[in-house]
Order: structure tokens, then C-alpha cells, then sequence
């Protein structure tokens, strides 16, 4: 009985939630210069199409102009059977949010990925975790019809038992919640 409980008290919390990707919150103050280095995905939730699909190592870069930019590194799986290690590269266009960009992908990943992507930082506390959210086309009623997100640690080993809380949360906020998989890393591909 009480499990039945709680399960109506949650979808009761999921029917109430504002799931409008204009009303998804991100991370205030956001400082890029203290958010570049190296980040290991440790969970993703998948757009529509091809995508990395683990071994997913990201490096943000500022250069002295501020211009954000990101190289990533992942396996893929393309033409339904040829594995690959996938090199990527972005930029990022800043907006008047300094959490929210514009991601277009450069040279070999612009035929992998759509290309100019809405990238948000939801969360960070950058030394440690952070959540990244990006929602390619926004359905009629405001919600997301296919998006992506990233949750990012800043060791290969994965999230810490107090990070996971926050994470958790972030993924509720970002109407997520059970949505993700696990990015798995092995030392063989890490080393690509």
C-alpha cells in the first residue's frame, strides 16, 4: 500500500511539473573560465539519430578572446556496423545568458551531428560535476520533442555519493529524470 502511495505522490509531482524548455533553469553567475578542462561523461540521455555512444572524454578550451570552444572523443557505431572513434569539435556562440549557447560543430562532426545546438550548463560546481542540457526541437505545447543532455564528472571514475543528490535533482528539474543511460569507460578507447 505504501508503495502505491508514493508512486502517486511522484507522478502526482511529474503531472505538476513545468516541463517548458523556456522555463528550464540553468546555472546562475556561470564562469567558462573556471569550467574548462577535461570532463568525463558518466550518463547521457540521447537525441533522435547518431550519437557518441560511450568513452566520451570532453575538453573546454577559452582562448585569450573568450571564445569557448570543446574537442570530444567517443566511440560510435556508423552504417549499422562499423565501429569508430569519433573526434569532435565545437564552438560555442555566447548569448546574453552567460549558461546558455549556441554549439556548431566543425569539420568531420558537422556530418555526425545537426549542428547549430541550444547547449545549456544547468548545473556545475566545477571541480566535480556538471549537467548540460540542449533541446533541438521544441514540441508545439513548449516541451522538448528531441533534446540531449549530458551529465559530466570531472573524473573518469564518476560522480561522488553527494554530487549524485544534486545531479538527481538537476535531472528532475530538466524533466529527465529516468531518461539517462550510463557512459561507460574502458582504458582501451580512453587512450584513442
Amino acid at each position: 500500500m505504501l508503495f502505491i502511495f508514493a508512486s502517486l505522490c511522484l507522478l502526482a509531482t511529474c503531472w505538476a511539473q513545468d516541463c517548458q524548455v523556456a522555463n528550464i533553469p540553468v546555472m546562475q553567475n556561470f564562469d567558462k573560465f573556471r569550467y574548462a578542462g577535461t570532463w568525463y561523461a558518466v550518463a547521457k540521455k540521447d537525441p533522435v539519430g547518431l550519437f557518441l555512444l560511450d568513452n566520451i572524454v570532453a575538453n573546454m578550451m577559452v582562448d585569450q578572446d573568450g571564445l569557448m570552444t570543446a574537442t570530444a572523443v567517443g566511440r560510435v557505431i556508423i552504417l549499422n556496423n562499423w565501429e569508430m572513434c569519433a573526434n569532435m569539435l565545437a564552438t560555442f556562440e555566447e548569448t546574453p545568458d552567460p549558461a546558455k549557447f549556441k554549439m556548431k560543430y566543425w569539420g568531420a562532426s558537422a556530418v555526425l551531428q545537426s549542428g547549430y545546438d541550444d547547449h545549456w550548463v544547468i548545473d556545475t560546481d566545477y571541480d566535480n560535476y556538471a549537467v548540460h542540457y540542449s533541446c533541438r526541437q521544441v514540441d508545439y505545447d513548449g516541451t522538448c520533442l528531441d533534446g540531449y543532455s549530458f551529465i559530466f564528472s570531472r573524473h573518469p571514475t564518476g560522480l561522488r555519493p553527494e554530487d549524485q543528490r544534486i545531479v538527481t535533482q538537476r535531472k528532475q528539474e530538466i524533466c529527465l529524470l529516468g531518461k539517462y543511460r550510463r557512459v561507460a569507460h574502458t582504458s582501451t578507447l580512453q587512450l584513442l
